[in-house]
């Protein structure tokens, strides 16, 4: 019988710039202020925004359409800078200060709106069911995602001592001498990135969708993958 696994309805997509400067990844975290100091209020907004979507959704089973877009559109954001900076080096051009999606950039992230969620996992999804999740995303992230945890930050805009930090400050070694990024570390990147960005987006209420405990590697979000199995 065959089944099929399906795509997540968070959707990360990042593309690896073929000719990364050797050098400007040692700056990034300068050039970068303008949009930290902008991510610092989007964020605090997001968790203001999120509190009135949570009672919205307790009351009407509905995500306000307004503050879902805005919303997305602040990871939307975090990814773009994420992606130009630390948590992933993939990319030197420069971010563009928007909410809304830039097609043309190398990092894209989209949700669908639901027309419907849960009053009950409402209740459980952000404390209690992504639990699990959080422990697999703090290796991942290290002290950022525990620092936005705890409230001592408005949002996260890279890592802090993780995984993805170690693998990101090898590959930019890696580039300085070779001027090559290489792949395998990029694509596994990628896939961490991904997961944190999911359960980013699950405890932000914006999908009743499960994130599922997979490392989807590579620039691209894969397509529904059909698996024939035998009954």
């Amino acid at each position: 019988m065959a089944t099929v696994a399906p795509t997540y309805p968070v959707r990360v997509d990042g593309e690896l710039e073929p000719a990364l400067s050797r050098w400007l990844w040692l700056v990034k975290w300068l050039l970068a202020i303008p949009h930290v100091v902008v991510l610092v209020f989007l964020w605090i907004a997001f968790v203001l925004t999120t509190v009135f979507a949570w009672f919205a959704i307790l009351f009407t089973g509905r995500y306000p359409r307004g503050i879902f877009d805005f919303n997305v559109g602040v990871l939307r954001w975090t990814w773009r800078v994420g992606f130009y900076t630390y948590s992933a080096l993939g990319t030197d051009r420069y971010p563009p200060f928007t909410l809304a999606d830039v097609p043309d950039y190398p990092a894209r992230l989209e949700i669908p709106y639901p027309e419907h969620l849960s009053r009950g996992l409402a209740l459980v999804k952000s404390w209690l069911l992504a639990i699990p999740h959080y422990i697999v995303v703090g290796i991942f992230l290290g002290g950022a995602w525990f620092a936005w945890q705890s409230g001592d930050h408005a949002g996260w805009t890279g890592p802090g001592g993780g995984l993805i930090a170690f693998l990101v400050l090898v590959a930019a070694v890696v580039l300085l001498f070779t001027g090559r990024y290489p792949r395998g570390i990029f694509d596994f990147v990628l896939g961490m990135n991904r997961w944190a960005l999911r359960v980013a987006a699950y405890a932000g209420l914006m999908t009743d969708a499960y994130p599922p405990f997979r490392l989807d590697m590579g620039a691209h979000e894969t397509s529904p993958v059909r698996i024939d199995a035998d009954v």
